[in-house]
């Protein structure tokens, strides 16, 4: 099935348990979310509406954390477990269905997933149920490649968003006078210039932002509680900041809050309309570019002011401006190197990722290229159409790496694991001089 419905509506807390209590899902459910703390808010919002304990009836596994028990039958857990999962339980035995929540975010992960999840369906588990659920997508889309499921939306009655847009165009790069409008759109609010009741959520396109704008509120106002929402924070301090508080609060957040989170108090968006997306650079590896959000995206966005009142998203762009965003955003799975998901498929005894149930078939020269670089780490032997996993590769699988990186790891050995480790970590982490004191 394909399930619509908009922002608010309890897609991720309201179907899975609704589910779980009929008679006609007799095994377990696997929900997937796009981010840990995604899945994490997930399965603790479901315990609290109906009386259960996380980790019994409910609960989640996000990397490092597992809050299961043997008589859980609902898990909430990010898309890059169930591909990893599939390769142990080839047959998901004792799942009667998997929900793929917040389908439109389209990582790589969600392609692979949903490739797979359909080929065990149609070859060993036709019992198995799927539900591919969001509040923007391609519906029709889905509903093919899914034997023409059916399409179920729903209207819900969610409170009403006052939608402002600014009077001036949108600025495209993070500059004093980027992080100067924010900030003045920020104080506005807070001082009643502006109409905005409850706490602040503000859209900005990465961690950098993120402490530019805090720095400036910082030194301005003191009764507001300033909180930091990104992938890069520790569990406990994101928690921390979609948690009520007393005191009126502003939270600085990028994309990880555009989806399946509600954050308590909440009732004023402040959108910048920019995001961070992943593009593969000219040595191969995955890359954040700073670009403009998708119409589909400022839905989301504008939908979290709604979540528990009447709210307000102020668009730091015009209505011109909109009228250029593209609809949605092109799929991971056609801007990065594609050798992790291609090493992926091996493991699955998909010797061409070309003959791969695809929702969407990534490019030749990807798929080459990703052969290519496996071949020469030694991860793939064979020859194109008939390649298979190495030992080696097998072993690269282990590591939540890019192969590149995880075959570093495994040519140092046991001498020279922290030196590779800490070149690893320098390599894949976002930006790291930002945080020197955490280093």
């Amino acid at each position: 099935m394909v399930l619509v419905a908009s922002p608010g509506a309890g897609k991720t807390t309201r179907v899975p348990a609704a589910l779980l209590k009929s008679p006609s899902f007799a095994g377990g459910i696997i929900m997937l979310e796009p981010r840990r703390l995604a899945a994490r808010a997930a399965a603790h919002r479901i315990a609290e509406e109906n009386g259960w304990e996380v980790g019994k009836e409910v609960g989640y596994q996000v990397r490092f954390e597992n809050r299961t028990s043997n008589v859980t039958r609902l898990t909430v857990m990010t898309e890059g477990l169930l591909s990893r999962r599939l390769t142990s339980d080839p047959e998901l035995k004792g799942i009667s269905c998997v929900i793929l929540d917040e389908f439109h975010e389209r990582s790589w992960h969600t392609d692979i997933g949903l490739g797979l999840l359909r080929e065990l369906q149609l070859l060993n588990r036709p019992d198995l149920k799927i539900i591919v659920m969001s509040a923007t997508l391609h519906a029709e889309r889905v509903s093919r490649y899914l034997g023409k499921a059916p399409i179920l939306e729903v209207t819900s009655q969610v409170h009403p968003v006052e939608i402002v847009y600014s009077k001036s165009p949108q600025l495209l790069t993070s500059n004093d006078v980027f992080y100067q409008r924010v900030s003045q759109n920020i104080l506005d609010v807070l001082a009643g210039r502006l109409t905005g009741q409850g706490d602040i959520l503000v859209f900005l396109p990465g961690v950098r932002e993120i402490n530019q704008v805090a720095a400036r509120l910082e030194n301005t106002i003191s009764e507001t509680e300033i909180h930091k929402l990104h992938g890069s924070l520790k569990l406990d301090d994101q928690d921390r900041a979609i948690r009520k508080s007393s005191r009126r609060k502003v939270v600085l957040a990028t994309n990880i809050a555009e989806t399946s989170l509600t954050i308590d108090g909440v009732a004023t968006v402040i959108d910048a309309g920019l995001s961070r997306v992943a593009k593969q650079d000219a040595n191969g590896f995955s890359r954040l570019e700073l670009s403009r959000i998708s119409q589909f995206s400022a839905i989301q966005r504008t939908g979290r002011a709604a979540r528990q009142m009447p709210g307000t998203c102020y668009r730091l762009w015009n209505k011109m401006d909109e009228s250029t965003m593209a609809q949605s955003e092109a799929p991971e799975i056609l801007r990065i190197d594609l050798s992790e998901a291609v090493l992926l498929l091996s493991a699955h005894d998909v010797n061409d990722a070309r003959t791969f149930s695809w929702f969407e078939t990534p490019t030749e020269i990807s798929i080459v290229s990703a052969e290519r670089l496996l071949k020469n780490l030694g991860a793939l032997s064979g020859k194109a159409g008939s390649f298979c996993i190495t030992a080696l590769g097998k072993k690269l699988l282990r590591w939540p790496l890019h192969p590149r990186l995880a075959r570093m790891l495994e040519a140092a050995g046991k001498e020279f694991l922290s030196t590779a480790a800490l070149f690893a970590a320098l390599i894949s982490e976002k930006d790291i001089l930002l945080e020197p004191s955490a280093a």
